[in-house]
């Protein structure tokens, strides 16, 4: 006897399923798939035997990711060993929806898994009574918690690095490409326009966007004059040009023109000159964005062309999927398929003809240096895709050894073996992303140190205030403490002429006091100069007693002539 379990994935956790005659269904499937739209006939069919809900979105957002990629979660793994019958006389089958994770749960589990037949309509049912089947869920809850995890899901999907994205690139040169036709349009329109008045100005300048700024110069023809030559100079930046110009204005075969019609024709020119500009705009852009997203491609075969092939082939992980002779004619897809249905010569590049080694190459080395090429830039594009750090050295490296294939096949020259090439790409490139990381490193360190100096109310200005003052008060302690040792001198001069009075007694208890403070005067150069001053003014109060003690010796010899007298 087969007994069917059916493993059912849902958004507020996992559910098994036992499904009670499974040989009947098995026979009977028209009467299944009516049945299964009635909740009665469906209940008596199938049973509820485990739930495991999520504990969070965070945990129901992991198992989705799991089983989207054919992976065993832990937590379902635990869930299936602790419900799944697999001991007894009946022998267990686990149905489940998905074919990769029933291939990896029949690696975890000695379980025959059973993904098609009856196990799809089972399925079906319990999606559409999934609420009702399972006591406490409401149908409101469950397609709440669905909408959570759906929304979850799709933001962890498109989550990416804003720095590596090649969406931008695609709009860009696609933008690019649309500038260029538009732009050639409408110089040409000004062109028409402009030349009934000034029909020889069209053979002298080539230039769409020169032309148009000479257009919103000149105006009417027959103001040119001598003055406006060095204004003409300026645009056209050549003085022959300058003055055929001038000359070709005063014997001009053209119509004169209306004010208000030269008035249309400027503003029209100005358009088209904001938009030379913006172009100019748009491709430092894009350079900029290439050389973030894709450097080592656009290091070998340039900028515009390299963002050409991530466009063509919708992204930088389709061009790194895509092998060497894919990327070799891309973009010829059409001469391809004509050349297979007449059996023809198939076309031998694509896009990467407007890379500048094949223009060089030789006629018969075409074929081979766009084969070469194709093959780089393969490798390139994979490795952009791939890497963490972005860096041009292996595209600089696959550059020279295009280069010197190209002079390989015109002088005979042999180029570097591959691999030797590849390992001084490899030592450069950790060099560089070693200095990469240490410089985010360092950018880390930076933003921290700001972060803490804001939360504790400090900001730049003021601490390097703090050390501005800090530094400016070094050399005025150094002042005071010249200050003061003069000061000591002057007080020991006095007090030296005032001791030829005192008795020897008095010198004796005078040099002890001295030894005594000279321990505190040593001190004192070491504290601060807060300290310094406080002590500076009791010395100056303990100086002035000092000076007192030679009056106490004439003050004793009246009292003793009073004595006498008495």
């Amino acid at each position: 006897m087969v007994v069917l379990h059916v493993l059912f994935e849902h958004a507020a956790g996992y559910a098994l399923f036992a499904v009670k005659e499974v040989e009947e269904i098995g026979m009977l499937l028209p009467q299944v798939e009516a049945s299964v739209l009635n909740v009665g006939k469906f209940n008596s069919m199938v049973s509820l035997a485990a739930f495991f809900p999520f504990k969070s979105a965070q945990a129901a957002l992991e198992n989705m990711n799991a089983i989207s990629e054919g992976v065993v979660h832990a937590d379902l793994k635990l869930f299936l060993e602790t419900n799944l019958p697999r001991s007894g006389k009946k022998k267990a089958v686990l149905g489940v929806s998905d074919s990769k994770v029933g291939a990896a749960l029949q690696e975890e589990f000695d379980v025959s898994i059973q993904t098609g037949g009856v196990v799809a309509e089972v399925i079906r049912g319990i999606r559409l009574h999934f609420h009702s089947l399972v006591k406490g869920l409401t149908g409101l809850a469950a397609s709440k918690a669905q909408l959570g995890l759906g929304h979850s899901y799709s933001r962890a999907k498109v989550k990416f690095n804003v720095n590596r994205v090649d969406n931008m690139i695609i709009q860009s040169i696609a933008l690019l490409d649309q500038l260029d036709k538009d732009i050639n349009t409408f110089s040409m329109r000004v062109r028409e326009w402009y030349g009934y008045h000034f029909p020889e100005l069209i053979k002298i300048v080539a230039d769409n966007s020169m032309y148009c700024r000479l257009t919103q110069l000149i105006g009417n023809r027959k103001e040119l004059s001598e003055e406006s030559l060095e204004s003409l100079e300026e645009v056209v930046m050549d003085s022959a040009k300058a003055q055929a110009i001038l000359d070709a204005s005063r014997s001009s075969m053209g119509m004169d023109i209306s004010p208000i019609d030269l008035i249309n024709i400027e503003r029209f020119s100005t358009r088209v000159v904001s938009l030379a500009e913006y172009r100019l705009g748009l491709q430092e852009y894009l350079r900029s964005r290439m050389s973030q997203v894709a450097p080592n491609l656009a290091a070998l075969i340039g900028e515009v062309v390299g963002a050409r092939l991530i466009s063509h082939a919708g992204s930088l992980t389709n061009l790194a999927k895509y092998p060497a002779s894919t990327v070799q004619i891309l973009g010829a897809e059409k001469a391809l398929f004509r050349a297979l249905k007449t059996r023809g010569n198939t076309p031998k590049y694509g896009l990467i003809f407007h890379s500048t080694f094949i223009g060089r190459a030789a006629t018969k080395n075409k074929g081979r240096i766009s084969r070469y090429l194709a093959n780089k830039c393969t490798i390139a594009s994979r490795i952009d895709c791939f890497s963490d750090i972005p860096t041009s050295v292996f595209g600089d490296k696959l550059r020279e050894q295009v280069e010197e294939r190209l002079s390989f096949y015109e002088t005979g020259e042999l180029p570097r073996k591959n691999v030797d090439v590849m390992k001084e790409a490899v030592k450069e490139a950790t060099d560089v992303m070693a200095e990469v990381k240490r410089k985010l490193k360092k950018e880390k360190k930076r933003k921290k140190r700001e972060k803490e100096l804001d939360e504790n109310g400090d900001t730049n200005g003021e601490v390097k205030v703090k050390v501005e003052e800090e530094e400016a008060n070094t050399p005025v302690v150094k002042k005071k403490k010249k200050k003061e040792a003069e000061e000591t001198v002057a007080a020991e001069e006095p007090a030296a002429e005032n001791g030829a009075d005192e008795t020897p007694g008095k010198k004796k208890k005078k040099r002890k006091a001295e030894t005594e403070e000279a321990p505190d005067i040593k001190e004192e150069e070491t504290e601060t100069p807060s300290k310094k001053k406080k002590k500076v003014k009791t010395e100056s109060v303990e100086a002035e007693p000092k000076d007192e003690s030679p009056e106490t010796p004439v003050t004793e010899k009246k009292k003793k002539k009073k004595k006498s007298a008495d």
